[in-house]
C-alpha cells in the first residue's frame, strides 16, 4: 500500500487527475509540488510513490525552466539512487528517459487527439502491463519523444508514429507517453483555456476541441480502466518486491 506519494506538476491545468484519485483511494497523502510556480522539491526520504505529470515545455529547455535540472536530479536520485514506485506521464516519461541516462528530442510527427497504441509481446505478460488488451485508444498530446532509451529501459508498446509509448525500467518505474490521467471534468476544462484551444486548433485545424471532446468522452472509461489497470499492476509489483526483499 502507499502511504506517501509525492507529485510533480508542470502546468496549471495538468494535474495528478485519475492517478491522484487512485493514490487518495488507497489512503495515500498526495503532495504535490507546483514545479512551474518555484514551488521547491522536498526531500524525497518520507515518500514511497513518485508520480510525475505532462506538461508544454521540453525537457531541453533548462534556459527558460531552470528548474527542470532540479526535477530531473531528483528524478534521478528516486530511481537510480532509491529504485522506488515511479509512474510518469507525458513529459514524465521524457523527463525519466533523461534522468535515466537516455535522450529525447523532437519526433518525426506531433501526436495530438486520440490514437491507437499497440502492446507488444512483452507487454501483454509484462507485471506492469499485464491484463492491459492488445490494442489502445488513447489521448496524445506532444510533439517529442524518446529517441535513445536508458540503460535497462524496456518497451511495451508503441504507436504508429512514436516506439515508446509504455517504458519501464525494473518493477518499479513505468511511465506513458500518452495521457491516461484525465477525467471528463479535465477535458471540459480545455474549453475554459485559450491557449489549449488554439494548440488545439494549430495541430488539427480549426475547431478542433470540439471533434476531440465528442470523440474522446464516449471513450474515457476503457481509458479510466486501462489507467488503473497500469496503476494497480505497480503497485502489486511493489508490494512483490518489498516481500521478496
Amino acid at each position: 500500500m502507499i502511504r506517501r506519494a509525492l507529485a510533480f506538476q508542470h502546468m496549471d491545468d495538468e494535474p495528478p487527475g485519475l492517478f491522484g484519485d487512485f493514490l487518495q483511494a488507497q489512503g495515500a497523502e498526495v503532495d504535490v509540488v507546483m514545479l512551474h510556480r518555484g514551488e521547491a522539491i522536498p526531500s524525497l526520504a518520507p515518500y514511497d510513490f513518485l508520480l510525475v505529470m505532462g506538461g508544454a515545455m521540453d525537457v531541453w529547455e533548462t534556459d527558460a525552466h531552470p528548474w527542470l535540472l532540479d526535477e530531473i536530479a531528483a528524478i534521478r536520485e528516486w530511481t537510480v539512487n532509491r529504485d522506488r514506485p515511479y509512474f510518469g506521464v507525458c513529459l514524465g516519461l521524457q523527463l525519466l528517459a533523461v534522468a535515466m541516462g537516455g535522450e529525447v528530442g523532437l519526433a518525426s510527427q506531433a501526436e495530438v487527439g486520440i490514437g491507437d497504441v499497440e502492446i507488444n509481446r512483452l507487454g501483454l505478460v509484462h507485471p506492469l502491463t499485464v491484463g492491459l488488451p492488445p490494442a489502445l485508444k488513447v489521448m496524445q498530446w506532444h510533439h517529442a519523444e524518446v529517441t535513445v532509451l536508458p540503460a535497462g529501459a524496456e518497451v511495451l508498446a508503441s504507436s504508429a508514429t512514436s516506439r515508446v509509448q509504455i517504458m519501464c525500467v525494473g518493477p518499479n518505474i513505468v511511465a506513458t507517453q500518452f495521457h491516461g490521467e484525465l477525467t471528463p471534468a479535465l477535458v471540459e476544462r480545455w474549453a475554459q483555456i485559450p491557449q489549449y484551444l488554439d494548440w488545439l486548433d494549430a495541430a488539427l485545424g480549426p475547431g478542433a476541441y470540439g471533434r476531440v471532446k465528442a470523440e474522446a468522452l464516449p471513450l474515457m472509461p476503457a481509458m479510466a480502466e486501462m489507467s488503473r489497470t497500469m496503476f494497480e499492476n505497480l503497485v502489486a509489483s511493489r508490494e512483490a518486491v518489498a516481500v521478496a526483499a
